[in-house]
Formats: structure tokens, C-alpha cells, sequence
């Protein structure tokens, strides 16, 4: 009895337990991107449960068929050195589940690395983002707009983020719309998307980047294009510009609410792929520099 209350309990707390979970919103795509690693995740969760179901009902048949007799106690079981179906069979399924997971794993990656195939002859939107902590900062090059942790994006038109971090590194990710991607200093990464519903989101920082980081999130709106260019033509006459001073502020560690600015830091604080390279000359002097500093160590 005791047993069948504890039983109950447990089964009770799981339940309770699971009830206070968020929705899987990965499992609920509003873009090619997201919907295509959906499909993934359904096609490993599924190859796992055939693995799974195999492996007991196997283990059941042994228990069952094998299972202790009243048999003798001079009996000796026959003495089998191998059989080359079942060494065939324990080692060539493992191999073609490998290979089946290899395969779509790899398929699908270079799939959501690349442009949206049904937006592959458009030019995409280009969008800056930058972390801080705890902060996202999203520059609009074309539109000469930025906002701080929110997102606005016109639906059917591809956007290409150039991530790049000012401090510990983030992760960029919006799980309705695409897989996570590294913010990094000193470099940029990309990540391709397209949004095809209007709707509201949430995207987040999904690497731990200091006690701040589980409220590194921000909104995403995805809206029709006509109402993304109201949207600019709002922030162009209401909004006021960001200058240095200001934006070296924003930088500083700590939490902020949404911000909206008529300008961006493109122009002060380019992103490192705009850094430029260095002439001759001043690869030259760098150089020589180095060279001084080695000679002063010694």
C-alpha cells in the first residue's frame, strides 16, 4: 500500500512539475530556418525512440525466454563461440543510424546556414547586432535606426545578422525564427532568417555570459512591410539621435528597457569587419614596435 501511495506521489510531482514548463516555442516556427530544424529535432527524437523500443522489447524476449528454470543442477548451457548474423546485426544498425543521423545533421546545417531558398534571388535586409552586458543593440544600416533590446522585421524578405559582442561572448537566438548563433569580440558571424507570419517573439541570450544573463532577452515584432516602413518613418521624426556619449553609457553593465534612436553606432564604433586593413606603412611601424618591445623585455 505504502508503495502504491508512493508511486502516485512521485507520478503527481512529475505531472505538477511539467504543468509549470514554458511552451517548447521551437516547436512552433514562424520561418523556414525554424521549421526545418524542427523537422530535424522530430527526426532524432524519433530515431531514438525506435532505438529505445528495439533495445526493451530485446530485453524483454531475453528475460522472458531465458529466464530461471527448475532445470538440474548438473545442467551446463551449450557452449556457442559466435553467430555472424547477430555480430552482423549489433554492429551494422548502430552504423546505418549513425550515418542516417550524419547525414540529415549535416544536410540540414549547411540548409540553415544559407538564404532561405524561397528568398534566395532577394537582396536581405542587413541587421547589426551587438551584445553588451546584459544588453542586445540592434543597428539598422539601411534604415539609419537602432533599438535596444527589441527587434522589428518586415515578414517574406530575408535579414542577414552580423553578430559581434563588446565583452563576454552571447549567444544570439530566436527559437521561432532560427538555431542559436556565437556573438563574438573581434569578429562577425552571420546568421540568415526569414520571418513568413506576423507575430510577436522573444529571443534571448542562450550563452551564460555573467550574473545578468538570464534577462538578456528581447522582443521581436515581425509585421507586414508596410507597417515596418511606418515603423521608420516613425522612429526618423520622433526618435533622437545616438551620439558617443550616449551610446558609451548603453555599454555599461547593467539591464535597460527598450530604447529607440534616429542614428546608429555604426559610424563611431564601426563593427569589427569594418575596421578596415592596415597600409604597408602601418604594418611596418606595428612591426618595428613589436620588435622594440621584444628587445625591451629582454
Amino acid at each position: 500500500m505504502k508503495k502504491q501511495w508512493l508511486f502516485s506521489g512521485l507520478l503527481l510531482s512529475f505531472l505538477l512539475f511539467l504543468s509549470g514548463c514554458e511552451p517548447l516555442t521551437v516547436f512552433d516556427p514562424m520561418g523556414p530556418q525554424a521549421a526545418l530544424l524542427k523537422d530535424v529535432i522530430w527526426i532524432s527524437i524519433w530515431t531514438m525512440l525506435f532505438v529505445v523500443v528495439v533495445v526493451f522489447v530485446i530485453l524483454i524476449y531475453i528475460l522472458v525466454k531465458y529466464r530461471s528454470t527448475k532445470t538440474p543442477s548438473d545442467y551446463r548451457p551449450p557452449i556457442v563461440k559466435g553467430n555472424i548474423w547477430v555480430e552482423i546485426t549489433t554492429i551494422g544498425i548502430p552504423v546505418l543510424i549513425i550515418v542516417f543521423l550524419s547525414f540529415v545533421s549535416v544536410q540540414s546545417t549547411y540548409e540553415a546556414e544559407s538564404v532561405p531558398k524561397q528568398f534566395k534571388d532577394e537582396e536581405p535586409m542587413v541587421i547589426y547586432a551587438a551584445s553588451s552586458n546584459w544588453k542586445w543593440h540592434f543597428s539598422y544600416p539601411e534604415e539609419d535606426i537602432e533599438t535596444v533590446n527589441y527587434l522589428f522585421l518586415p515578414t517574406d524578405r530575408p535579414v542577414e545578422f552580423r553578430l559581434y559582442s563588446f565583452d563576454a561572448i552571447s549567444s544570439f537566438w530566436i527559437p521561432q525564427l532560427a538555431g542559436q548563433k556565437y556573438a563574438m569580440t573581434g569578429m562577425i558571424t552571420t546568421l540568415n532568417l526569414a520571418a513568413t507570419e506576423e507575430g510577436e517573439m522573444q529571443g534571448r541570450n542562450a550563452n551564460f555570459s555573467g550574473e545578468g544573463f538570464a534577462e538578456q532577452t528581447f522582443n521581436v515584432s515581425a509585421v507586414s512591410q508596410k507597417e515596418f516602413d511606418e515603423w521608420v518613418k516613425e522612429v526618423k521624426n520622433t526618435a533622437e539621435p545616438l551620439d558617443e556619449k550616449t551610446f558609451n553609457k548603453l555599454l555599461e553593465p547593467g539591464h535597460l528597457g527598450q530604447k529607440t534612436f534616429s542614428s546608429t553606432h555604426l559610424d563611431f564604433s564601426p563593427p569589427p569587419e569594418e575596421h578596415g586593413e592596415m597600409s604597408e606603412e602601418e604594418m611596418k611601424k606595428e612591426m618595428e614596435q613589436e620588435m622594440e618591445q621584444e628587445q625591451s623585455d629582454h
